[in-house]
């Protein structure tokens, strides 16, 4: 098996690098599972739940600052690289996923169960 057979076995394509705008976050789903993605200032590529884990709103749709995303609705920010709440009113941690960089494409692992 090749690298790249291997990377694509357990990590989904989902968009060339240079489709993600640097500081703002986009909206993907991998595995059924809704993915706020994020390229940072310092061109990391971050891959978090885009569900509130205060509210069930869209992180996607939130402000990013640096390596945090703020929830709209009450202003919760979590941390892209830990997942963890930054501040009230959230208290629980939101999923981080895996993400690489290959050849331009960006590929996140999601779980399916």
């Amino acid at each position: 098996m090749s690298e790249t057979d291997q990377l694509t076995a357990d990590f989904v394509r989902v968009c060339a690098l240079t489709e993600l705008p640097a500081g703002e976050a986009a909206l993907a789903e991998i595995n059924g599972v809704r993915v706020a993605m994020v390229l940072d200032d310092e061109g990391v590529v971050h891959a978090v739940n885009d569900t509130c884990s205060h509210a069930n709103v869209s992180l996607s749709e939130g402000e990013v600052d640096g390596c945090t995303i703020e929830c709209w609705l009450h202003g919760s920010r979590f941390d892209l690289r830990t997942g963890k709440p930054t501040g009230p009113p959230a208290t629980v941690p939101i999923a981080v996923y895996p993400v690489r960089v290959q050849d331009g494409d960006v590929f996140v692992s999601v779980p399916t169960s």
